[in-house]
């Protein structure tokens, strides 16, 4: 038996990583050279880079039309004014995700309704119909941590129920599920950029739709300067409204951002192709270990995991004595590698959606123009809680070396568990709101 780290022993891994093997975004002399082209011609606030890389994006993703935005939340904003989101409306979103998934909904004074999720942390399609009610306009579908959500069985549902389909691909930009690209299933997708996404520009939100009145209602939203005759040829209704952006917000992009982008686009697939072939030899040789299983798709169907933006795998902790998941990754940074147990926690556990009074009217905003209180719902989301998870290492090259390294840290937790049954076994699962450090 080995005495592990946390315990004592000599940890895993002591030494430096090698600096590529985390570093993200990859920035060169081609991303270096675009970002100066902006700051010498003071092309921020402009939109000639922008609109070259909306088309390049559009093409790339196979939709017809692609708008950046400031980041993704605000992207995702106005993916819900193009649908038509209004008051009283429900939309439905799992429960595990970023806030910036549905929070927004207030704002138009609809309803978040969660949904459950699955061992796989995605979307729980046996749950969705639940879930739906007369009030149900939407369906936000979150492709968490990369993995494709079961979009067949999402969209027949959708379909049947006659409901507009908000696809987040914050996590899984490139993705694909049975050889179709994510954010093409739904009515629109909508998708953050951010500095530590696998697709990073900065700050960053696309929109994506093959639907021209959700384009163009969209564009209004958060883009006044493209609210006009010239962009907006089909929404007649719109037009009383030039020049004003219809959500009180400028949502325009900054063209540093849209400058990296388009030279992160030209490598983005390759650059993805190697992560995907580091983490699945990574959780290969996992393959088989109790308490463990890999959050990944079979790829021999056609899917696969994008970037595979932060890693996580599932937890079972009664193949481990009952080992709390916490201990398992308290023991797994004291070996080398900074895990964190939980994901973020469950939307409909935070007060923002149980009391948070936007419109100052004495009623949670949440449900101040629903005639019933969804907030009785949301204990039946406590599975979401049960689903146990922890992270992983982020591979962005393929370094057989030091991938094994890090395979052999968790196996040695695994393989001498028993050292850490001491823990509380009643011990609740951490989890963040991202933001903070909170665990």
């Amino acid at each position: 038996m080995e005495k592990l780290a946390l315990l004592g022993g000599t940890p895993t891994i002591t030494d430096p990583a090698p600096a590529d093997l985390f570093a993200w975004p990859i920035i060169t002399d081609e991303d270096e050279a675009a970002a100066l082209e902006v700051i010498r011609a003071n092309k921020f606030s402009g939109t000639d880079i922008t609109a070259k890389f909306q088309d390049e994006f559009a093409a790339w993703q196979g939709r017809k039309y692609a708008i950046a935005f400031t980041n993704g939340t605000m992207s995702l904003s106005a993916a819900m004014f193009a649908i038509g989101l209004g008051a009283g409306d429900e939309i439905i979103c799992p429960t595990k995700t970023y806030w910036g998934s549905v929070s927004q909904a207030i704002n138009f004074r609809a309803t978040a309704v969660f949904c459950n999720i699955n061992e796989m942390l995605s979307i729980d399609p046996d749950d969705l119909e639940r879930c739906i009610t007369p009030r149900t306009k939407a369906i936000v579908i979150v492709h968490y941590f990369a993995y494709p959500a079961d979009m067949d069985r999402i969209m027949e549902i959708a379909k049947r129920h006659n409901l507009a389909v908000i696809e987040d691909v914050s996590h899984a930009q490139g993705g694909l599920y049975k050889g179709k690209k994510l954010g093409t299933f739904g009515d629109v997708a909508a998708m953050s950029m951010m500095s530590q996404k696998s697709f990073a520009a900065g700050e960053l939100g696309m929109l994506v739709t093959d639907d021209r009145r959700i384009y163009e209602r969209a564009m209004a939203y958060g883009h006044y300067e493209r609210n006009n005759a010239n962009y907006i040829t089909e929404c007649d209704d719109l037009v009383p409204y030039y020049h004003i952006a219809l959500g009180g917000v400028k949502g325009r992009a900054n063209q540093l951002c849209t400058a990296l982008a388009r030279v992160q686009l030209k490598h983005y697939d390759e650059r993805c192709a190697e992560i995907r072939r580091a983490m699945n030899y990574f959780w290969d040789k996992l393959e088989g270990q109790p308490g463990i299983r890999a959050i990944r798709v079979d790829e021999s169907t056609g899917s696969n995991m994008a970037g595979w933006y932060c890693p996580h795998g599932a937890y079972h902790p009664e193949e481990l004595h009952g080992l709390p998941v916490s201990r398992f990754c308290e023991a797994i940074r004291a070996e080398g590698f900074p895990s964190w147990d939980g994901g973020n926690f469950c939307l409909h556990t935070h007060r923002f959606f149980k009391d948070f009074d936007f419109f100052n009217e004495g009623v949670p905003s949440r449900i101040v123009a629903n005639d019933r209180d969804v907030r009785v719902d949301d204990e039946r989301c406590r599975p979401s809680e049960e689903r146990y998870c922890f992270s992983a290492p982020w591979f962005k090259h393929f370094n057989k070396e030091w991938i094994d390294r890090y395979a052999d840290m968790f196996r040695k937790v695994i393989e001498n568990h028993e050292q850490l049954l001491d823990a509380d076994k009643n011990a609740a699962q951490g989890g963040r709101w991202y933001g903070t450090d909170n665990a």
